[in-house]
């Protein structure tokens, strides 16, 4: 009863906050831990960025449940593009499950998956058979995925990273001062899917949202050091969960984010460290979690911008609405209430 008188709330403030198709809305939605963002364009298109975990034997249809839910209220009927950033368990494991009760216009993807083991190669079958039934569109750095009235910039995909910087970037970054390269076990180089993650740049009028999958420390280097290819932000939707083999500092003091949303999980990502580096980064206005973080223990911001804070309140999203001036309004999905961030 108590979450229905919120969500009735919410949907009042959301039409008397702004003139309805003037915002672009984005649903961090709550997967525990996996991804699931979607985001409605001014004129009503619809993106859906991964499909979060798949079901279990005590909560078959969670995540599925969860995203539904955040596409009522958001008045999605359709999507008309799911984005999958990676192939990893928490990103796309979940499709099959949500395409059977929610139809897709059109799939979009790094290409073919990049490690061969039997779990992903399970996922990415049954992902394959689903585009194979509709559009289906492959990105590489430079391209830009049509979203009608926002330019979608592919940044990273499949290993590689943009080449040339964007319009405005590629001053010298301060930040990679002092700034190492991450070697990893049995490798120099992250060769995961993780790190053949779709970045993109989302630009709405003045307003800028990075979405950086679960791409990790090297990439995020490539794109930021000597030179950073990306400019500032306005939002930035955490990267990896909030876990350490992202987030590279050369990233996150450099892009000036004033919000940041973590999709973290209470004992996945929100690492110590880098809820440290956002509380603490350049820039910042507003830093807000799905989850309170166990690693983070006494390092977690306050509750009010904590999406859930316990297992009693779990599912519960971060709404954010962008105008075209930059102005940002988020909203808890816990509490229902709002914070405006203007330009």
């Amino acid at each position: 009863m108590k979450k229905a008188l919120l969500i009735a709330v919410f949907c009042v403030m959301s039409v008397t906050t702004f003139t309805a198709g003037t915002t672009l809305d984005i649903w961090v939605i709550d997967t525990e831990g996996g991804k699931a963002v979607l985001v409605v364009s001014p004129g009503g298109q619809s993106m859906l960025i991964d499909t979060g975990f798949p079901g279990n034997p005590t909560s078959p249809d969670r995540d599925t449940t969860r995203i539904l839910d955040a596409c009522r209220l958001a008045g999605v009927k359709k999507l008309d593009l799911l984005l999958t950033t990676h192939y990893d368990l928490d990103h796309v494991s979940n499709t099959p499950s949500l395409v059977a009760k929610m139809p897709v216009a059109l799939f979009v993807d790094h290409g073919a998956a990049v490690v061969s083991d039997p779990r992903t190669t399970a996922a990415v079958k049954a992902y394959d058979d689903l585009w194979a039934q509709a559009k289906h569109l492959v990105v590489k750095p430079g391209d830009k995925i049509p979203f009608a009235g926002v330019d979608v910039q592919v940044l990273a995909s499949a290993f590689e990273t943009l080449k040339t910087p964007l319009k405005g970037a590629g001053t010298p970054n301060a930040a990679c001062a002092g700034v190492q390269a991450k070697t990893w076990e049995r490798t120099d180089e992250d060769t995961s899917e993780n790190a053949a993650s779709i970045a993109t740049l989302f630009t709405f009028g003045s307003f800028r949202m990075l979405d950086m999958g679960d791409l990790t420390w090297n990439r995020e280097m490539q794109l930021m050091c000597p030179d950073n290819a990306i400019g500032t932000v306005d939002l930035y939707l955490v990267n990896h969960h909030g876990a350490e083999l992202s987030n590279n500092p050369a990233l996150v003091n450099a892009i000036r984010a004033r919000v940041a949303v973590m999709n973290n999980g209470t004992r996945k990502g929100g690492s110590a460290s880098v809820v440290a580096l956002m509380k603490t980064a350049p820039g910042i206005q507003g830093f807000y979690m799905l989850h309170r973080s166990t690693s983070a223990a006494e390092g977690n911001p306050p509750d009010a911008v904590i999406a859930n804070i316990d297992a009693e309140s779990d599912g519960n999203w971060m709404k954010i609405s962008a105008q075209a001036n930059g102005t940002m309004v988020v909203t808890n999905g816990r509490t229902g209430e709002s914070k405006t961030y203007p330009r």
